[in-house]
């Protein structure tokens, strides 16, 4: 039982930063997304509302989903999502890619931004 938690522990201390977000915050951030994006956008591939799909957002580049019409601030902006990207593009959307169509004005808290970032990196 023993080798088995230690195995364990060293699994989880060898994983890429990246790849260890925490059961609580994907969840937090499940709840975070239900709470605030699902209005406007979906989980699902392909499946576009008023906003994108967020399904695959991570390691997209802005303005890219198919089948959505940007505005050319999103199309142009040249950003690839990742964490630090969408962290500073949930704290002020209209500061982060000005002329932008999403009315919604920010997450204000950082850690319903990494709870939410934590959701949207499962979403492959």
């Amino acid at each position: 039982m023993r080798k088995a938690a230690a195995a364990m522990v060293l699994a989880i201390l060898c994983a890429p930063a990246g790849a260890r977000a925490d059961t609580a915050e994907v969840q937090d951030g499940q709840t975070q997304f239900k709470q605030i994006c699902a209005t406007c956008h979906t989980n699902e591939p392909s499946k576009n509302k008023i906003g994108p799909t967020l399904f695959g957002l991570i390691g997209r580049r802005s303005g890219s989903a198919p089948g959505f019409s940007y505005s050319d601030a999103m199309r142009n902006a040249g950003i690839v999502w990742n964490e630090q990207t969408l962290d500073k593009y949930l704290a002020d959307p209209k500061a982060f890619v000005p002329g932008n169509k999403m009315p919604y004005l920010g997450v204000k808290k950082p850690e319903a931004r990494k709870d939410i970032i934590a959701y949207l990196s499962t979403l492959r």
